[in-house]
């Protein structure tokens, strides 16, 4: 079983994964109706690596003997500004995530839970590369810019991304 606070801990955290899924669907959809196809199935294939990280959790404290726990979530922002500004909010919220994820480590480790700090450590690689992609996302939009057919062109460049964020870095 696990410690109380670590349990709390992991809880919040399936919340904010739940969260997270939901935020890139409703990122997804602002893409298709704004023409980006390539966006759009980028975030929605990012809804369901998220969804993968929360049952991952959920699994992880069944098998301990505690009690994972499936809570409301707040409905994620839907409207944006234009694409950008939804790869800068991704960003933002994948380093919110991180720093969640850190802070469990760092609890499970002061409680010296190291099963915990063990299964957890998995989560810390995938953070670091969540933030890789998109940052190189922004990069990729700074390169390539808006003006004249630059749009499509960062659109279908992100398209291409749906297939390899499910097998690794780009």
């Amino acid at each position: 079983m696990l410690k109380d606070n670590v349990l709390k801990k992991l809880n919040e955290q399936i919340q904010l994964e739940h969260y997270s899924a939901n935020l890139y669907l409703a990122m997804s959809s602002w893409c298709k109706v704004n023409g980006l196809d390539g966006s759009a199935r980028f975030l929605y294939a990012h809804s369901a690596e998220e969804m993968m990280h929360m049952h991952k959790l959920f699994n992880y404290i069944n098998e301990t003997g505690s009690m994972a726990l499936v809570s409301s979530i707040d409905a994620p922002q839907t409207e944006f500004k234009d694409l950008r500004n939804v790869f800068e909010k991704t960003f933002e919220h994948e380093k919110l995530v991180s720093a969640r994820i850190n802070d469990l480590v760092e609890l499970a480790f002061a409680e010296k839970d190291f099963s915990s700090f063990n299964f957890l450590q998995w989560y810390v690689a995938e953070q670091h590369e969540e933030e890789a992609l998109f940052l190189g996302i922004l990069d990729r939009m700074d390169v390539i810019g808006f003006d004249g057919r630059g749009l499509y062109m960062v659109d279908k460049e992100i398209g291409k991304l749906s297939t390899v964020a499910s097998q690794g870095p780009a």
